[in-house]
């Protein structure tokens, strides 16, 4: 049974951040990312860890910077070796930790959509766009578009992130940057969807985040993970509605169902709600590595 994980304290070590659900140390001039089992939903972490959910995390992102590192260089230096002070802590670490290079982030979400769902589905609706792309007519909620668009959103260190255009891209990172920054998106979802959907999942959309060490650009965070994708199955997949999802659809039906106001702190979570998404995370996994989570 793997150790479970809602919150590190590591002395000796310089917290650097907690996001939702990763916490940031420095570790001489690299980060080390450790991805918990927290769990948020509608912007709140809430008090109940999922097991095996930092594993999952880390995991599957190591599997896809492996595979697809050759469109553009990430950030991973080791996920197994870990310099000291960290190896003391070698048993929190293993499976959910990253030594990562350490970069200036880009202050743009990197969103790629294959599929019309979420804000995109509520955008195209009320405009016929989505991030001022505009679609064909008559598209129904779920159906795979014409070709996969880049959709980009700020990266909020609050609440959520908003839609923006190609437009505000440029004005942020300037032309040359934004043209790379859709490109390399564009090329690491295609790769991603090919390989996903003869395997059973379908990548609705997915977002990426990316860093620069001097000019060079590195894919940063995670990659293609439940948290940050929209995965569906591709058996049963039926447009013209909203479709079953390998992530915590669970948690958020439950919430729903008992009348939460969606404000902090989150309530405790049923041990049956926790086991299946633990058992989401974990099959999702499962089909895209082709083995079981060790």
């Amino acid at each position: 049974m793997s150790v479970v994980v809602w919150e590190t304290n590591f002395p000796g070590l310089k917290l650097v951040s907690r996001g939702k659900v990763r916490d940031l140390y420095e570790l001489g001039g690299d980060l080390l990312l450790v991805a918990t089992d927290r769990l948020s939903a509608f912007d709140v972490v809430l008090p109940t860890p999922i097991p095996d959910k930092g594993r999952v995390l880390t995991q599957l992102s190591l599997f896809w910077f492996n595979t697809l590192g050759d469109i553009v260089p990430h950030h991973v230096l080791s996920a197994t070796e870990f310099p000291a002070p960290a190896s003391a802590y070698c048993e929190h670490l293993a499976g959910r930790s990253m030594l990562c290079r350490k970069t200036r982030p880009l202050p743009i979400e990197c969103v790629v959509r294959g599929y019309l769902a979420g804000s995109g589905w509520k955008d195209y609706r009320a405009t016929g766009r989505v991030c001022g792309v505009a679609l064909p007519p008559g598209l129904r909620e779920s159906d795979r578009l014409p070709a996969p668009i880049f959709t980009p959103s700020t990266k909020a260190t609050a609440g959520h992130d908003e839609n923006i255009s190609f437009d505000d891209v440029v004005a942020r990172v300037g032309g040359d940057q934004a043209e790379q920054l859709r490109s390399i998106s564009l090329q690491i979802y295609r790769r991603a969807a090919a390989y996903a959907e003869p395997r059973g999942i379908l990548i609705a959309d997915t977002k990426f985040e990316f860093g620069l060490v001097g000019d060079e650009l590195i894919w940063i965070d995670e990659a293609l993970t439940p948290d940050s994708s929209r995965f569906w199955p591709a058996r049963g997949y039926q447009p013209g509605c909203s479709q079953p999802s390998f992530d915590k659809q669970y948690v958020r039906d439950y919430l729903e169902s008992i009348g939460w106001n969606k404000q902090p702190p989150g309530p405790q979570l049923p041990p049956d709600v926790v086991e299946r998404t633990r058992a989401k995370y974990r099959e999702a996994y499962r089909m895209l590595a082709g083995f079981e989570l060790p």
